[in-house]
């Protein structure tokens, strides 16, 4: 089979005219590659139009961005630079995966072959739009298994701390319930009246009530508190005296109390006592943390479900508030080390109609690009307000700002100041294209110790406040 005959096989040139693609076909270099042989590398100038007949290749950046996208694609197929496109240089490696066969057309007869076959144009053009459309999704994708990258390991980690603290505290509880229960029944064995056995479980509640009234301690306070109280059960007879005594602090116990008790109670009863109301009161403290523990765990299965917008639809009213919150939690393992939040709310803002998890994504693009720029130290300044018929999101760091040379062009494609592998440079190209999706539009100002990105988004029809001129 001749080129022209093969080139019938492509749907672009098939209804071509034989003289029209024995044209092409004389301005075309075959070619004929070997499994895991390049056709082009990576960086190479843009000069060159591809038609692949048989085989399969596959595009991936190979310059060591881990981020890379990379796609496979079969013949008959078109690819390549194509006319009008502005690509100076190939931004992907062209490497074959199977036996493949295909031909190359130079770009600088570009304007012969629009020239000579108008009707390939509006062709050609359908083919790159068709690939901007579909790279424009894989950036997509990119961009979020970026972030879930970013999110997951610290994630993991605020995920197993309250998981791993509540199952020291189960199992603490079960001693602590065994220590409750063998002390409780010395202490029925004692000779005790009515009054005196009533008195047991209400010193147990008013111990347990202390605690959230209680002037905290330092650890030198503690340790001399600990200590005086350990002394006086030793007075008292009391084996296990320095094993009670953290728990008895804790609820606030003092000689006072001590003394009051002491004689509501026979002598050979105190030690039982104290072991039982120390078990019930160390009983109370772990319950608190397993409920405080798996209170955090379902916070951040929260947050990660609003993150996400999991259950919902694509399109769905969106508390931007919701979003900024659960954004934050979700990066709050990248914070812990010394970045103040300052959180300034406009509550009275209504919801609006969006795609929360691509909002979600902006947000998350911006508060890890300011946490970057701050090395981790400094203050992150979050303000929602009310412009008009517009809402005013404003992210702001006290970093070392953006030189004015670099504002010009952090919202172009892969336009990046990060070093290899650290960086896609499709971040804020992103958010950018993002919020023109959803009609809004992002801005920032900058210099040394006060950067801020405001993002405009409209608001609902009806929405501005009365009075107001839109």
């Amino acid at each position: 089979m001749t080129l022209a005959e093969e080139l019938r096989t492509v749907p672009v040139f098939a209804d071509l005219p034989a003289e029209d693609l024995g044209w092409l076909a004389a301005q075309m270099t075959p070619v004929d590659l070997a499994p895991g042989e390049i056709l082009i590398r990576e960086g190479a100038p843009a000069d060159r139009m591809l038609i692949l007949f048989e085989g399969e290749m596959r595009i991936r950046s190979e310059s060591g961005n881990g981020d890379a996208v990379s796609r496979n694609f079969r013949g008959p197929i078109v690819g390549g630079m194509l006319p009008y496109s502005r690509m100076t240089h190939v931004p992907v490696t062209f490497r074959a995966v199977t036996q493949a066969r295909g031909a190359t057309f130079p770009a600088d007869r570009f304007p012969e072959l629009l020239a000579r076959l108008p009707v390939l144009g509006p062709r050609l053009v359908g083919l790159l739009s068709d690939r901007i459309r579909d790279f424009t999704r894989l950036q997509d994708q990119q961009e979020k298994m970026a972030a879930l990258g970013k999110i997951s390991a610290g994630l993991a980690h605020e995920l197993n701390n309250p998981a791993a603290a509540a199952r020291r505290a189960v199992s603490s509880l079960r001693d602590a319930f065994q220590a409750f229960r063998g002390a409780a029944a010395r202490l029925d064995a004692h000779a005790l009246s009515a009054d005196q056995r009533a008195a047991v479980p209400a010193l147990e509640r008013e111990l347990a009530e202390r605690p959230a009234a209680a002037t905290p301690l330092d650890s030198l306070e503690r340790s001399d508190c600990e200590e005086a109280i350990a002394a006086c059960l030793v007075r008292h007879g009391v084996p296990h005296a320095w094993d009670l005594a953290p728990a008895l602090v804790d609820a606030g116990c003092e000689a006072a109390w001590f003394e009051r008790v002491s004689a509501q109670f026979p002598a050979e009863a105190w030690p039982d006592f104290l072991a039982r109301i120390a078990a019930s009161l160390t009983i109370g403290t772990l319950l608190e943390q397993i409920e405080n523990s798996t209170g955090r765990i379902s916070d951040l299965v929260r947050a990660i479900k609003e993150y996400t917008y999991m259950d919902q639809g694509p399109d769905q009213e969106v508390d931007i508030h919701h979003g900024l919150e659960s954004t934050l939690l979700m990066l709050r393992h990248r914070m812990k080390q010394g970045i103040a939040v300052k959180l300034d709310f406009d509550r009275t803002l209504p919801k609006i109609c969006a795609r929360g998890s691509e909002l979600n994504q902006v947000w998350t693009n911006l508060i890890d690009n300011a946490i970057d720029a701050m090395e981790g130290h400094g203050e992150l300044r979050i303000r929602t307000a009310r412009e008009l018929d517009r809402m005013l999101i404003e992210i702001a760091d006290n970093g070392p700002g953006i030189p004015p040379e670099v504002q010009a062009h952090i919202f172009e494609p892969f336009f990046t100041t990060k070093g290899v592998g650290k960086g896609t440079g499709l971040g804020l190209e992103t958010v950018h294209r993002i919020l023109q999706e959803h009609s809004g539009e992002i801005t920032v100002q900058s210099v040394p110790g006060d950067t801020r990105f405001q993002i405009r988004l409209p608001l609902p029809s009806g929405a501005t406040p009365s009075g107001a001129t839109p």
